[in-house]
């Protein structure tokens, strides 16, 4: 018993005195990292008083022991917070899972990666870790799964990648990982699944991944892949799904692939620029179950689909389709087709019936249908048929069943709302806006749709009441009836209690009557329009219960009495202006523009202290706002005299320095002055520029230091507007020249891409230079050179721009872009520090678009005329269409700063583009912001963790700039109207489109033409159409060459009919146009 005892004994002291283990000290360790556990899942667990006696804590939330290692580390969903030193776990020598996937964690992935010989699984997705990937990662042998989605890991992929032989599952999707794929990766030979989607992987495909017998799975969409498909992968290869879209391939010999693998089942080319037709060939897709095309460059017509019996999707939209729709596919004799896509193509003719028994979504929006709508719908869901030629009445819907989502909006449908049951009993959704219905609504419309969620039969000519028991329906939720002439009082059709309406529409029509009381019943209803109507009677007290409202305008009709006094503050827009109100202003709503209250409501008053005031509020502060103005025309001629005076100095001080050079002055000392050109602006050498970038400042900011002895980051003095090249400051604030000093402080090296211009960094150190315009990613100037040609020379801020050898290779392609509309890159400067970046590019004068457009002080000549604005407008679409599909990039940075004008003629040329294949990620989200308060940047972008320019978000830029055209408005402007409060110019054109006051968008100059002259006015509504089109979602935004085609044919059709044709060959620039010219010549001029 007693030696017992002393066995038992020695035990605990053996395991009291037991140090921790290598595996809990590296655990502690990370601990000590993490900054938030929401859950305490890690902190309130992993301590040292919890440690199984064989040194293994897997008591520990998260931990899996084996022995006395740990095993697995799973930390996933825990919405921890850290910064990870990922070190630490190579002293886990057993650890066989290490997954941490949907956290916020972040750091580096060390180069001690390759010591885990055990690892098997890594998983670290979904987090916030960054730098490049290890170049030792090729060490961790035994690794089976590797994902690391959703991060924000850059540069290349290392050629170690491909030692991982034992690798099944590989996904590093999400990331901003860049340059080509290495070829090593067709080596993983156990491969399963490789998702490498989301990137920015640049170069060709590598051979060799049919070679894979055992891949399943292979996406690599969103990335920037070129060249041609690979047919001998798509005959070899094993995989089931391949997903390439997104990318820039092309077709060679107008031929998809010579074949496709019987193992592929899911086949996504989409968005890419495809070209060809399907007329051949298509018997090669009959394995396919999903096949997507779309947004390509296909043509030609559609074939028959006789041989894919097993497709179950197909979407080939927005492409150039021509001809009829296919019967077979809406047969559905023996094809299983659920999901039908032909959407934004050039499909004509009538549709037959639908008979198919499995297709339960077909999209024929945006084509040139015509003829009456199907008798029958099959099985279809979803059928989408907007933006057509349909016509006839809607009485033909009495058999459509199943649908559940109709859109028939943008037809020429006539007659009345048909009143025939039963009908449509499953429908949730119905548009039939913008056709030509006229009649009243049916009483019977809630028995005859009792799931209708959404009711919009806008911009018709309806006539009559409300039926009495729509607004009372339970499963409404959106109501569009504005732009009709309704008439009747609303008043009691309003629910009492119950309603799910978010949004109500019935502004533009002859409503009357007042509003009841029970209207604050509709709390759920976010969006309430009555504008222009004739409303009557005071705003009811309950409209304070309607505490989601977000959006109310009642404007343009009679109402009187007070505002209501506590209206929900989720209100964002709010319009009451055109009534009879009267009283005080509640404080809640003292913040929107006066165009909310004002003109109308003359008794109506803002306190003082408001955003706004009342006209009686305003003539009492008259006398305060003439010792305003007063005070400030003292204090400007204060500063003009100052400013002579500091000129007078400067001066002398210039002349007593020519004078001592005269005496005793080297011909290699300079000091010449820059031409005229484009205005006075800061004249200054890059010397100096160079010579000021030694310090803590930027060198943006050291050159205003260095001309005027202040920081610009500590005065609002001056203003750094981002103007394109040619752009100038203003008068008031040019400043003084400076000496040259040092003609050898660019001491870097300078690369050209052509042989247009010899120069050493010596000469261009000794040039003179002014500058032109600040943006997010660096300071433009102009450098003239001593031969006298000018150079525009962009200085990179600091940190925006990639690793050298990364940045000279993105350079380098820009060799081969040369176009009319393009400004041409002539080469860059990489200079010994990190800011000394500089690319030169050809210099465009007399200025930027923004320069002629806006009706600002400094506007360069007088307003642009129509034609002016019309072929600057054709001039960036051909330039953009050169860049996307000539060249295969997007723009990335389009705005009327960077379209530049060239010369008497005004040629329009685009500068600034493909900035973001030199810049960072860091720098491209920067200049993607910059474009987002500028008004250019496309929602898309804005929805983004990581954006990058597409073609699709420089259409939306281009649609924007077609409204600055048209308007003479800039992009960036709040404007403030009659109706709406504050809002961005692409949201005011919408809004007085939609209330069919499109006409009040153009600039003044437009109208005085569009009044004497029938083509500029048929011209500017067809292009105020296409500006529109270019900024629809991304899903519908048509391509840069159709909306080119477009504006061509509006441009030359009106040269043709003004008979201002004289010089065919100065006007052809491509083949496309040579064909309209000959067709305005033919089919226009005779006419005319």
């Amino acid at each position: 018993m007693r030696i017992l005892l002393l066995l038992l004994s020695m035990f605990v002291l053996s395991a009291m005195g037991q140090l921790p283990s290598q595996d809990i000290m590296a655990l502690l360790e990370f601990k000590k990292g993490i900054k938030h556990d929401p859950t305490g899942f890690v902190l309130n667990s992993w301590n040292d008083e919890s440690i199984d006696f064989n040194g293994c804590p897997s008591s520990w939330n998260g931990i899996v022991c084996n022995g006395g290692n740990v095993a697995a580390v799973v930390l996933d969903n825990l919405g921890l917070s850290a910064d990870a030193d990922f070190s630490l776990f190579s002293n886990l020598t057993m650890l066989v899972k290490l997954s941490m996937a949907n956290n916020s964690i972040s750091g580096v992935l060390p180069s001690s990666l390759g010591s885990f010989k055990s690892l098997q699984f890594l998983d670290l997705s979904d987090n916030l870790f960054s730098s490049s990937l290890p170049r030792e990662f090729g060490g961790s042998v035994s690794l089976k799964n590797l994902s690391l989605a959703g991060n924000n890991f850059s540069g290349e992929v290392p050629e170690s990648m491909g030692e991982l032989v034992s690798l099944q599952s590989l996904d590093m999707s999400r990331n901003s990982l860049s340059g080509p794929l290495p070829k090593s990766l067709t080596r993983l030979n156990e491969l399963l699944y490789l998702n490498l989607s989301s990137n920015g992987f640049t170069g060709k495909i590598p051979r060799g991944f049919e070679l894979i017998s055992s891949l399943q799975v292979l996406d690599l969409h969103g990335n920037s892949f070129d060249g041609n498909l690979d047919g001998e992968f798509f005959i070899l290869t094993n995989a089931s799904y391949v997903d390439l879209s997104g990318n820039r391939l092309v077709t060679t010999s107008g031929k998809l692939v010579p074949g496709v693998s019987e193992s592929i089942n899911h086949l996504n080319l989409s968005h890419n620029q495809l070209e060809g037709s399907l007329t051949s060939g298509f018997q090669l897709f009959q394995n396919l179950k999903v096949l997507d095309l779309s947004y390509n460059e296909l043509s030609g017509e559609l074939p028959g689909f006789n041989y894919v019996y097993d497709l179950q999707v197909l979407k080939l939209s927005n492409n150039r389709f021509s001809g009829s729709l296919p019967n077979n596919l809406l047969k559905g004799d023996s094809l299983l087709l659920a999901t039908l896509d032909l959407s934004g193509n050039n499909l004509s003719g009538a549709v037959s019936d639908i008979m198919s028994t499995t297709l339960h979504s077909l999209d024929l929006s945006s084509n040139s249908l015509t003829g009456e709508l199907p008798l029958l719908t099959g099985s279809c869901v979803l059928l989408d048929l907007s933006n057509n030629q349909f016509e006839g009445n809607l009485t033909r819907w009495s058999k459509w069943e199943n649908v559940e989502y109709l859109d028939l909006s943008q037809n020429r449908f006539t007659g009345s709302f048909p009143d025939v049951t039963p009908q449509l009993l499953r429908a949730n959704h119905l548009n039939l806006s913008f056709n030509k219905l006229t009649g009243s609504l049916p009483e019977r419309i809630p028995t005859h749709y009792p799931k209708l969620r959404v009711l919009d039969i806008s911009s018709n000519s309806l006539e009559g009441p409300l039926p009495s028991a729509l607004l009372s329906m339970p499963t409404l939720e959106e109501i569009h009836l504005q732009n009709n002439g309704m008439v009747g009082n609303i008043g009691p059709l309003l629910p009492s209690s119950g309603s799910r309406i978010r949004l109500l529409d019935l502004s533009h029509n002859r409503f009357d009557g007042n509003l009841p009381g029970v209207l604050g019943a509709l709390t759920s209803l976010q969006v309430l329009n009555l504008a222009a109507n004739s409303l009557s009677g005071s705003l009811p007290n309950s409209m304070n219960d309607m505490v989601s409202l977000s959006s109310l305008d009642v404007s343009q009709n009679h109402f009187t009495g007070p505002l209501p006094s506590n209206l929900s503050t989720s209100l964002m827009a709010f319009n009451v202006s055109y009534n009879d109100l009267s009283g005080t202003v509640p404080e809640n709503l003292r913040n929107f523009p006066p165009s909310s209250f004002y003109p109308g409501n003359n008794k109506l008053i803002l306190p003082a202290g408001s955003n706004a005031s009342s006209e009686s509020e305003g003539s009492k502060r008259k006398p305060r706002n003439l010792l305003i103005k007063v005070v400030i025309i003292v204090s400007c001629a204060v500063a003009l005299v100052i400013l002579i005076l500091v000129a007078i100095l400067l001066f002398c001080i210039c002349k007593s320095r020519r004078q001592q050079e005269r005496g005793g002055v080297t011909g290699k000392d300079i000091n010449r002055t820059v031409p005229s050109g484009s205005g006075g602006g800061m004249v200054i050498s890059a010397e100096d520029l160079a010579a000021s970038r030694k310090g803590s400042s930027s060198p943006d900011e050291k050159l205003v230091a260095v001309a005027t002895g202040f920081s610009p980051s500590k005065t609002s003095n001056l203003s750094w507007s981002s103007p394109g090249s040619g752009d100038s400051f203003p008068a008031d604030q040019q400043l003084a020249r400076l000496d040259v000093r040092s003609p050898d402080r660019l001491v870097g090296e300078l690369q050209f891409l052509d042989d247009s211009i010899k120069l050493t960094p010596e000469e261009l150190s000794r040039a003179p230079a002014e500058v032109l315009g600040r943006s997010s990613h660096g300071t433009s100037y102009r450098a003239t050179l001593d031969n006298g040609v000018f150079l525009t020379v962009k200085w990179l801020r600091e940190g925006v721009a990639k690793q050298r050898k990364e940045f000279a290779k993105e350079v380098k392609k820009f060799a081969n872009i040369r176009h009319p509309n393009v400004v041409t890159l002539r080469g860059y400067y990489w200079g010994p520090t990190q800011h000394e970046k500089l690319i030169l590019s050809d210099y465009i004068s007399p200025g930027s678009l923004a320069s002629f457009l806006y009706d600002r002080p400094g506007r360069k000549g007088p307003p642009l005329a129509w034609i002016q604005r019309l072929k600057v407008a054709v001039d960036v679409a051909r330039g953009l269409n050169y860049l996307h599909f000539d060249r295969a990039v997007p723009h990335g940075n389009l705005k009327a700063t960077n379209i530049l004008l060239d010369g008497a003629e005004l040629n329009a040329r685009v500068a600034d583009y493909c900035l973001h294949r030199l810049m960072t990620q860091a720098g491209t989200v920067e200049q993607i912001v910059d474009a987002g308060i500028l008004g250019y940047r496309a929602p898309e972008l804005a929805a983004s963790r990581k954006p990058l320019p597409s073609f699709k978000s420089d259409v939306y830029a281009f649609g924007v700039i077609l409204l600055e055209i048209l308007t003479g408005r800039c992009a960036g402007d709040v404007i403030t109207g009659e109706q709406e409060g504050g809002v961005d110019l692409t949201d005011w054109v919408r809004l007085r489109v939609a209330e069919g006051r499109g006409a009040e968008c153009f600039d003044s100059v437009l109208t005085q033409e569009m009044g004497s002259d029938p083509v500029t006015e048929k011209g500017t509504k067809e292009v105020l159409g296409i500006a529109l089109r270019c900024i629809r979602s991304v899903s519908e935004r048509p391509g840069i060459k159709t909306i080119y085609e477009d504006l061509s044919s509006i441009y030359y059709l009106g040269l043709g009919v003004k008979g201002d044709i004289k010089d065919l060959e100065v006007l052809l620039i491509d083949e496309f146009e040579q064909k309209l010219l000959q067709k305005v010549i033919v089919e226009v001029l005779p006419e005319w």
